[in-house]
């Protein structure tokens, strides 16, 4: 008998490499689809844990409560979330708010610093002036109209240990929130020992690793023609967001005007037409998008060449498409 010995061991051997095949292939989608924040969210993750429904429940859970703290429109009860604090009438002076909100605002004013001013949380006030005009599709303030409204601007004074101070500020976190709790998200999957997924929160793309042997594949869409795309991105572990000014704008007087507001001119941005950016941080991505939209091409190009981890590519005026020094890595 024993000279069967090696060949029960390689029928073992071959029996557990089929197994594990069959495993791999046995590996299921587990879909999830939310709306928060205003924006469409779908969840990926690719596994054949039981958990995973679990899992998307608890992201579902983080999504909604973030929705809930960085809301500025809606209040809670028994919650000091945005609109709490740039409404309330309260004679406190100080206010403690939820670790989670305290920490967007921090990351937030860390950025407006950064960018010089170009990334802003505090302009809730003028945007509010253009979203009346976006939505009326007619004409546009003017600059008397937006400086009224620059007057209702206080700075928001962070006090440490999850305090700030209560002077009614007009805090607008949309353009740092989704990216900022789509990061969140993802380190949760990735802690839970989900870390291969896909999250798409409207536009906003975060990969964890490949589930297969090939790397995912992100579309850019072309802003001239969305059925085609303006670049194809490969990795795993990144993020890809974009801004620009092709989705949500008005025609007015043969010019048109975007949603995505200059805090020193008071205008929409108008340097280009979209700008990408791929780093492996969602929440950064997010707000690198709408401070490069702001600033002219070269100057957001020597932005990004000169950070690590961080490429574009911009969609021109004119058509034409830039690409910052390691962007062809992507493609």
């Amino acid at each position: 008998m024993k000279k069967y010995v090696p060949y029960i061991l390689l029928l073992g051997l071959l029996m557990a490499m089929l197994l594990i095949s069959f495993m791999a292939k046995k590996q299921k989608v587990i879909t999830k689809n939310l709306f928060y924040m205003d924006t469409y969210i779908n969840i990926k993750v690719y596994s054949d844990n039981r958990e995973a429904d679990n899992a998307l429940k608890e992201v579902e859970k983080i999504y909604k409560e973030y929705h809930q703290l960085t809301d500025r429109y809606n209040g809670y009860e028994g919650l000091v979330n945005v609109h709490y604090i740039n409404n309330n009438k309260t004679e406190e002076r100080v206010l403690s708010i939820d670790k989670r909100l305290y920490d967007i605002l921090e990351y937030g004013l860390l950025w407006k610093n950064k960018s010089n001013g170009l990334f802003n949380i505090e302009m809730g006030s003028v945007i509010d002036v253009w979203k009346k005009y976006l939505a009326n599709k007619d004409g546009i303030p003017t600059k008397e109209e937006l400086e009224i409204a620059t007057k209702n601007i206080n700075e928001v004074k962070l006090l440490g240990d999850n305090k700030i101070l209560n002077n009614n500020p007009n805090i607008d976190l949309g353009a740092i929130a989704k990216g900022y709790v789509t990061d969140v998200a993802g380190e949760y999957l990735k802690n839970k020992g989900f870390d291969k997924f896909i999250i798409n929160a409207g536009g906003q793309v975060l990969v964890g690793n490949k589930y297969h042997k090939d790397l995912y594949k992100i579309g850019v869409k072309s802003p001239l023609n969305n059925e085609e795309n303006l670049t194809i991105i490969n990795g795993e572990n990144i993020c890809v967001a974009t801004s620009g000014s092709y989705q949500r704008f008005y025609e007015y007087n043969g010019k048109k005007y975007n949603h995505i507001i200059n805090p020193k001119t008071l205008y929409p941005g108008d340097y280009m037409i979209s700008v990408t950016v791929v780093s492996n941080d969602s929440k950064l991505n997010d707000i690198l998008t709408t401070t490069l939209f702001l600033m002219p091409i070269d100057e957001g190009l020597n932005l990004v060449n000169n950070m690590d981890g961080v490429e574009a590519i911009w969609f021109t005026l004119d058509h034409e498409i830039i690409k910052s020094e390691g962007f062809n890595n992507y493609e």
